[in-house]
């Protein structure tokens, strides 16, 4: 198929939005870019006619008027697109924040790093070990109490239970 016969299948607003690649300088791209485009362009004049509607219900005017339509552009302009700041305030907020030094870096080989207390490289973890009682002869008593050799859930919570948690830095391997 030639561009000629696929232009002549082509809706108008696609045309259009050919054309207007073209003339930026857009020559080859697939077709499916045309469709974004006119998927964007209805939604965004959607949108537009939507606000240009509720501004002119406001203001108690049974149809849309010019003015509606080009306020309903100017709050989509002013909530879509901003204007980065001036010059002068970026470079007063780059000076106030480089009067902040940075923090001290650990001398040594290597890539120099800030120290542990600023990286996420330090340990984190504990480790729970249990204190092991040391085995005892069983001696079977009338007044001892006998030990239950499978407790359930509530006889563990009423059991005391001695943990001791233990954490240690990795020692830093030496290069050779």
């Amino acid at each position: 198929m030639g561009d000629k016969e696929e232009e002549s299948g082509m809706p108008r607003d696609a045309k259009i939005v050919k054309s207007l690649l073209k003339s930026m300088g857009v020559e080859e791209y697939e077709p499916r870019v045309i469709h974004k485009f006119l998927e964007l362009w209805y939604r965004y004049v959607v949108d537009v006619l939507t606000d240009a509607q509720v501004y002119s219900e406001h203001a108690g005017k049974s149809t849309i008027d010019c003015d509606d339509v080009k306020l309903a552009i100017q709050s989509k302009v002013n909530f879509s697109f901003s204007q980065p700041p001036p010059r002068e305030v970026l470079l007063e907020l780059a000076q106030n924040r480089n009067k902040i030094p940075l923090p001290k870096t650990i001398a040594g080989p290597g890539i120099p790093l800030p120290p542990d207390q600023d990286t996420l490289t330090s340990p984190n973890y504990q480790f729970g070990i249990r204190n092991k009682r040391p085995a005892e002869p069983l001696e079977e008593t009338e007044d001892e109490e006998t030990t239950i050799p499978n407790p359930t859930q509530e006889e563990k919570a009423d059991m005391p239970q001695n943990h001791q948690r233990v954490s240690f830095p990795l020692s830093k391997r030496q290069k050779d």
